[in-house]
């Protein structure tokens, strides 16, 4: 799956993304649900668990930048 199909897709953080973190996110992609690296698009930002994210960026194989996708 190319970097253009990843960007936009929503996902779950499954382990915490932030400064200093290597976090986790599931996305659903390919008819399934995939785990990928994440890294907090600011990089200042903290992202907790469970926090639905949208995908900004994604560097092939599994790592993706994400950023959460409602304000609140």
């Amino acid at each position: 799956m190319g970097d253009a199909s990843m960007v936009g897709l929503m996902g779950r953080v499954t382990g915490t993304v932030g400064p200093g973190l290597v976090g986790e996110v599931i996305v659903r992609v390919r008819g399934g649900a995939e785990h990928f690296l994440a890294y907090a698009a600011d990089s200042g930002a903290r992202i907790e668990s469970g926090t639905v994210v949208m995908v900004v960026e994604h560097l092939p194989p599994r790592t993706v930048y994400v950023t959460p996708a409602y304000d609140g």
